[in-house]
């Protein structure tokens, strides 16, 4: 294998490209995610993007697969994908079907916050429990708010990313009703696909509305890479690129008492 195929010679949006038509739900968040949880390791370019080789991608589909069909968690698809591990079947009883879900105590154990962080998360609406489990989303949202209180965000602060998250899918869902309200065998998928691909583009303008928004605010002058490397990969977006620990930390946001 040469040195350009081992280092990855695919962008996040090809990688999307080639996946979602057997796979219509996956996107930009679930792979970053995927990488977060140590189950996919892609390179990255010189100017930080995210590099997928053909054997990266090969990868992906793997777990992707399992995920759909075994609903196996990713303890179990991690242990499969070991090096040298045979290809058995779960370690549930042999139904070769798994909760993909957590309990509040593996949520916690996982996220590593306590039970108060996450009865806050869930009071403002950041984490929604299904029953008594937790999705992997979930996980993902747990994470993300602990990295932002280094920086003085407060879950109480992320109400506006909640409801303009939840306003950005109702959009989505009236622009595919038509396609939904179709009878032939393939309308869902259909559907489902149209969804994320108008859910790739929106995060995409988001990402840029920020950054102009930033500049206009004179703070993303020195944080942008050069005129040359800041254009975006084909559904990349900011959090591609790898960030600069250097930088200063924030000093934090001041509630609305002014606490």
């Amino acid at each position: 294998m040469g040195e350009p195929e081992r280092r990855g010679q695919f962008g996040i949006g090809e990688v999307l490209a080639q996946l979602r038509p057997e796979f219509p739900d996956i996107s930009p968040s679930k792979i970053r995610f995927l990488e977060a949880e140590g189950l996919i390791e892609p390179a990255r370019s010189r100017s930080g993007y995210r590099r997928f080789s053909a054997a990266d991608i090969e990868r992906l589909r793997d777990i992707l697969t399992m995920q759909r069909d075994s609903y196996l968690p990713l303890r179990v698809i991690r242990e499969r994908l070991a090096p040298g591990a045979p290809a058995a079947r779960a370690a549930d009883g042999g139904s070769g079907r798994a909760a993909a879900d957590m309990s509040r105590r593996q949520l916690l154990e996982a996220a590593g916050i306590g039970d108060a962080e996450l009865t806050e998360l869930e009071d403002y609406g950041l984490i929604r429990r299904m029953g008594r489990q937790y999705g992997p989303d979930a996980l993902a949202v747990a994470r993300t708010v602990a990295a932002l209180r280094q920086y003085g965000v407060q879950a109480r602060h992320l109400g506006a990313v909640r409801a303009a998250a939840d306003r950005e899918a109702n959009l989505i869902e009236q622009v595919v009703a038509p396609q939904l309200r179709q009878r032939g065998a393939g309308a869902r998928d259909a559907a489902a696909r149209t969804a994320w691909q108008i859910a790739d583009l929106i995060l995409r303008l988001h990402a840029t509305l920020v950054e102009s928004a930033l500049a206009e605010a004179g703070l993303a002058a020195a944080a942008r890479p050069p005129p040359a490397s800041s254009s975006y990969e084909p559904g990349a977006d900011i959090s591609d690129r790898v960030a600069d620990p250097a930088g200063p930390s924030a000093g934090g946001l001041r509630s609305a008492s002014g606490r």
